[in-house]
């Protein structure tokens, strides 16, 4: 969300109105028996929330092998890394949209960290053994320059790059069709330098990117939710910080679980209450875009993650 929506004026949630760690784990550890395998942290930036590390500890501890992965744009990574990955968390998927600092200021809409500052927290990282992937959203105009030279760097790591396409998530990003550039175009752009992409069949139902190796096995990904909407294969629900569960990224509007957990639920309860959710859910806010762009209240990103 633009900081312009955070100036002095903007009213945070209430503690009270979010979810303790307890609370969820609690959901968690109710969805668990359903087939969860996956669960990523997200924000906002999630290493700005007190004591996160008490959180993967929480949900490591319903888990031996769920994979527990952390969304963030890195500023903090570096300090934090070695006690994330203690506490459990298997990997990271770091948020850098370009390399050349005022590009890279103009994306992110901030001036209080760098692109070294992501770069080296992705570098400790990688050396206390968390798992690291990449994302970079791009946008036409402004940071389409920078594709070649974020695959170059990461290439060099050894570090799965995902492009994405700029999303028309929330309403406060001034969204245009026109800003977007769709995953064909990266790949011709990455061919011209690289040679040919090779496809990399999905490893799971529900994948949202398209994988492709370079001649020499380095893998890239491109996420095209504008260009190739993915919705009929989704498995993905987000559960927001004041406890409401969201079956599609694009929602308006979230069902209600943190009463329940309020009202002493069982874990069956919660249970029951989440597979009927996610058993009615209607979502194709991707397929119906040009219908909805405009007049739809949705999520922000900065509410709900992504």
């Amino acid at each position: 969300m633009p900081r312009e929506h955070f100036n002095g004026e903007h009213s945070f949630l209430p503690r009270k109105e979010l979810l303790s760690y307890e609370e969820i784990a609690d959901v968690v550890g109710s969805i668990l028996p359903m087939g969860l395998r996956k669960l990523r942290l997200t924000g906002g930036e999630p290493l700005l929330r007190k004591n996160l590390v008490g959180l993967i500890t929480q949900l490591r501890d319903l888990s031996d092998t769920i994979d527990i992965a952390l969304t963030t744009n890195g500023a903090l990574l570096k300090q934090n890394a070695s006690s994330l990955y203690e506490a459990g968390l298997n990997r990271v998927t770091v948020s850098i949209d370009a390399l050349d600092p005022d590009v890279f200021q103009a994306m992110a809409d901030s001036t209080q960290w760098s692109p070294d500052d992501v770069l080296d927290g992705i570098i400790e990282a990688q050396r206390v053994g968390l798992g690291v992937k990449v994302n970079t959203v791009v946008k036409k105009n402004l940071n389409e320059d920078q594709i070649l030279p974020l695959l170059n760097r990461f290439h060099e790591l050894d570090i799965p790059l995902r492009f994405i396409e700029f999303m028309d998530v929330g309403n406060t990003n001034a969204w245009n069709l026109d800003d977007v550039v769709s995953g064909q175009d990266i790949r011709t752009k990455i061919e011209s330098q690289h040679g040919k992409l090779t496809p990399v069949a999905p490893a799971n139902r529900g994948e949202v990117a398209k994988r492709f190796t370079l001649p020499d096995g380095y893998e890239i990904g491109c996420i095209e939710s504008v260009t190739a909407p993915f919705c009929g294969d989704c498995t993905r629900a987000r559960l927001s910080a004041n406890g409401s569960l969201y079956t599609c990224l694009f929602a308006s509007v979230g069902n209600d679980l943190k009463s329940m957990l309020r009202m002493n639920a069982t874990s069956d309860e919660l249970s029951n209450a989440i597979e009927s959710i996610w058993e009615k859910r209607t979502d194709r806010y991707s397929e119906e875009r040009s219908e909805h762009t405009e007049s739809t209240k949705k999520v922000e990103m900065s509410f709900i993650g992504g």
